[in-house]
């Protein structure tokens, strides 16, 4: 499997917890997610419909060898904030060949199926897609 290693080093983290305590670190993860820089307004960001709450993210590719990601999810939506959180920690900064590679199940490897509906999970299969959409 192919991940930059800020990505598979939360993976590892996901991997050494054990149920519920899964679900506290997803949500360590939502309360960390970035804010938006001052020049970027939620309304020149793309919607991700997929996910089960409001979240939309910008691509920054200027830079092909460090793409820069903005995710903006309510704080009422921790689920969707910890899924873009996750996705920021992991690829922000990321080359736009390392994130291309990433395969595009590896959240599964988060050991979160059991937790949370596929309906949720298929909102962080969206955003890593749209990610990949726009780099290509």
């Amino acid at each position: 499997m192919s991940m930059p290693a800020a990505l598979a080093e939360v993976v590892s983290d996901f991997q050494e917890v054990d149920g519920q305590d899964k679900l506290a670190l997803l949500l360590e993860f939502a309360d960390e997610l970035p804010a938006l820089p001052a020049d970027l307004e939620e309304a020149a960001m793309e919607p991700v419909p997929e996910c089960q709450s409001p979240l939309f993210l910008h691509v920054d590719a200027e830079d092909r060898s460090q793409v820069r990601l903005h995710f903006s999810a309510p704080a009422e939506a921790p689920t969707t904030r910890g899924f873009a959180a996750i996705l920021a920690a992991g690829l922000d900064g990321q080359s736009a060949e390392d994130i291309l590679a990433v395969p595009d199940d590896f959240y599964t490897d988060l050991g979160l199926a059991a937790l949370i509906s596929p309906l949720r999970l298929r909102g962080m299969s969206a955003m890593l897609a749209r990610i990949k959409k726009r780099l290509k």
